[in-house]
Parts: structure tokens; sequence; C-alpha cells
């Protein structure tokens, strides 16, 4: 609740006046100063009287690519069963304000308000809540609630087509064999039965064992594993603000491009942050790319500068793929030793770097070095790779 300037100024002269009435015997004077301190207090009767308000809101679509249409349609409802509802209400929409009249809202009645989420910035829109905003007649008081809950939007990097994918390495129980053109569904691992599973995949062995049935789970190895680590530290990036960067903005879109292209495909993928967060690396192969591009959304820059090595040191231990795909900012040459020191986990590395072809790194033995302006370019230069 607040006091306005002229509710202030009532409140003191109304105080004011009873002093001295009191004090000099002016009866006049005190019945002044008692109209304008209860002024004052009915002012905040009047703007504490909590309105009963139903407040929905439905985001069309909530997760869009970034420069798409979403729109948000946002209800007011009445609940008094008594009282018309006359308000002033803002919703707040990332980072502006929209105005919502509710203006002699009947009793159960409903008023409904359409708008546009921005979606020219990658991110996470936060819609809501409703800001309601009430004063007394005289302009004495204002008082302001919150209401309803807070709807997200996602905006997802923009995506650009792919047309090549990188070639697959076999590997089976007795070590690594490359490019075998058949003969490359191997056993990959033992788990519980679950309805709809071949009989004929029961391992009847474990079964008798464990006293459950069990089945075995076979990985075609010819197929490319992906693993792409995006670079989310802010060193990485140069002149990066509010926690994100033009390079880094071009690396969400390469690494969103190469997960689309992971489902066209029917690859597996894992994405990984040097920060730390990460998606998928089971083994299947993507059926949903919608956790990659919330992932994507979520990104922000970090200031932590040693992650690189504990994140190339994850990936050495815990190998979710046999293609790493490292997609950072303009290009160190302490980060590409790093990155390279994975060559003999990862038979195929590949070197996004992204801000400009003209301070491209120097390439390393066994990676593949790609240096572009943007996403636009990358994809250019991904599809100009003769062979990975």
């Amino acid at each position: 609740m607040t006091i306005t300037t002229r509710g202030i100024g009532l409140l003191v002269a109304g105080l004011v006046l009873l002093a001295v009435g009191f004090q000099f015997g002016y009866p006049e004077l005190t019945v002044l100063g008692c109209a304008a301190v209860l002024a004052v207090v009915l002012a905040v009767a009047y703007a504490a009287l909590r309105p009963v308000l139903t407040v929905t809101r439905r985001a069309e679509p909530d997760r869009v690519m970034r420069g798409e249409d979403s729109r948000m349609t946002l209800s007011v409802r009445n609940a008094n069963r008594l009282r018309a509802a006359t308000l002033i209400a803002y919703d707040r929409c990332g980072p502006a304000t929209v105005p919502v009249p509710v203006l002699q809202l009947r009793p159960g009645q409903d008023t409904v308000t359409e708008y546009p989420v921005p979606t020219d910035r990658r991110g996470i829109v936060s819609i809501g809540p409703l800001r309601i905003v009430r004063r007394d007649p005289f302009g004495l008081v204002t008082m302001a609630r919150s209401h309803g809950e807070v709807a997200k939007v996602w905006v997802y990097p923009k995506v650009h087509l792919l047309s090549a994918v990188p070639v697959g390495v076999v590997r089976s129980l007795d070590g690594r064999v490359d490019r075998v053109p058949h003969g490359t569904i191997t056993f990959d691992t033992l788990r519980e039965y679950v309805v709809g599973d071949e009989l004929r995949h029961v391992h009847w062995r474990t079964t008798a064992r464990v006293g459950e049935l069990m089945v075995r789970e076979h990985l075609d190895t010819s197929l490319p594993r992906l693993v792409i680590l995006l670079d989310d530290r802010t060193v990485a990036h140069p002149g990066g603000t509010a926690g994100t960067a033009d390079s880094f903005e071009a690396a969400c879109e390469v690494a969103a491009s190469i997960a689309m292209a992971a489902q066209r495909e029917e690859l597996p993928l894992a994405l990984q942050t040097v920060s730390g967060a990460g998606v998928g690396g089971d083994g299947r192969r993507v059926a949903a790319v919608r956790p990659y591009l919330d992932l994507l959304a979520e990104a922000r820059l970090r200031e932590d500068g040693d992650d690189l090595a504990q994140a190339t040191t994850r990936l050495r231990h815990r190998r979710p793929g046999d293609t790493l795909i490292f997609v950072t900012g303009p290009g160190r040459a302490d980060d590409l030793g790093q990155v390279g020191s994975l060559r003999g986990a990862y038979p195929t590395v590949v070197v996004g770097a992204l801000g400009g072809a003209e301070s491209a790194p120097s390439p390393t033995e066994g990676m593949v070095v790609l240096s572009a302006a943007d996403g636009a370019d990358f994809a250019s230069e991904w599809d100009g790779v003769r062979a990975w």
C-alpha cells in the first residue's frame, strides 16, 4: 500500500488541525482535522478491499522459433457475487508492461485481452503475474496486488537446414571397426522387460538369475552418435552483455540446427554445455527435439573460466557418443588444445568457431575446424565438408 502525495498532505494537515484545535480550544479546527484523518482512513479501507478475480492465461504457441508469432490470451473474471470491478491492471510481458482494461466488470463476467509476445530474441519470456492497482476515488491511497500465475514462452534459436551428417564409426564389444557396411547391430545393454518387447530378445540366463524378465537391447553402431558441447563461457564470447553475445547466439543456432538434423536422420544425440547442463546421451535416437531446444533457449553465458577442463574430463570418462562437435566463439588456441585431447576417445572431432572467419583458429591434426560469422554461414561450411 502506498499513500500518495495528496494523501500524505491531507493526513499531515488533519493531524496539525487536531493538535491546534485541542490545544487552543477551536472546535471548528478539530472537526476539520477529524474529517481529514477520517478521509485517509476510509481511503485505506476502500483500497484494501481485495477484488475477487480469477485470472487465466494461454500462450499459443508456447514454444516458437525466433521471429515466429506467438500470442497471449488473458482472461480476467470477476468472481465476486455482489460488486462490479473497476480496476487498473497491468500484465508483465518480458521487460514490457501491457495495460489490461478492467472497467465495470460485473459479477460472474470476464474480459479477454490478447496481445503479441515478443519473440525477436532467443530465451524464455516470462509473462505475468497480472498487477492490479486499486485507488480510492479521491486519489489518497494506492494499493497494488498480483493475481494469476506466471506463464513462460520458450523462444528457440533460429534453425538452419543442414543436409549433411557425419559418418558413424562402428563399435563392438571386441573393439572399434571402421565403416563396416553390414552386420552393425550389436548388443548394448540389458534392461527390464516392458510390454511390447519381443520375447526373442529375452535373456533367459539373466532372467533366471535375477527373477525378472530381462531383455537384450541392441544398438546400430554404424550410425554416428553425436555429442554437442556448447561453450557457454563468457571468456569464449567477447563483447557479451546481459548473459549473451552475438557469437553465442550464433552458437546456439548451430547447436539447434544440428539437433534438428539429428532428429530428421534419427540419430542418437547428446547436448551438453561447458557449465554442466545437458540432455540426451543414453544412446537412443532423437525421438523428440523439444528437450534439446528448451535447453538452448535457457542457455546463458557463465562467468566461470575453468569449466572447459572439467567438461573435457567428463566427456573423456563418460563417452555418450563417437562424434564430438564443439561449438564455441571466435576460438582460442588453448581451448582447441583441450578439446583436441579428446581425439583418442572421439574418432571424429568437429569445432565450430562462430563470430568471424577473420579470427579463425588454426586447425589441429585430427580435427575439423569450421569458422563462420553466423549460423547461416556455418550451415554452408558444414555442408561443404567432403569427408569427416
